[in-house]
């Protein structure tokens, strides 16, 4: 039992330890591997729907956005500097595909990154502060 609450807290020995690559791919809770991490694209809910795990102040930063931005640029100009010396397409072509290119790579992956980078928090143990502390 958990003080005088009356509640049974489960502890983090019970569950088994979740890869947190699979975890992350699959936008699920970091300790039970089962519970859904979003309420809607990257809100993350306040607690996991199956193990109860306290996700309020699980928060990513940054740290995906910049991934993202530094993957998809270090990707997509080589291909298109590749595409425009093979095909040489006028420029409306290039800003029009290479826009819908980085916009569908980026929400594609922000989820799942976002996902993965606390589930990693959580596998390490970082403590969980609000802002400003």
């Amino acid at each position: 039992k958990d003080g005088d609450s009356g509640e049974t807290a489960v502890s983090d020995s019970y569950f088994p330890p979740q890869s947190p690559f699979s975890t992350g791919l699959a936008c699920r809770c970091p300790r039970c591997g089962k519970g859904s991490l979003f309420e809607g694209f990257l809100t993350v809910r306040d607690t996991c729907s199956v193990c109860g795990l306290d996700l309020k102040n699980e928060d990513s930063g940054d740290g995906p956005a910049v991934f993202i931005i530094f993957v998809l640029g270090g990707t997509i100009v080589p291909i298109a500097l590749w595409f425009e010396t093979l095909f040489a397409p006028p420029l409306w072509v290039h800003a029009l595909l290479w826009s819908v290119v980085v916009l569908g790579g980026t929400i594609a992956l922000l989820r799942p990154l976002k996902a993965f980078t606390i589930a990693l928090q959580y596998k390490h143990k970082t403590p969980n502060r609000p802002p400003g502390d």
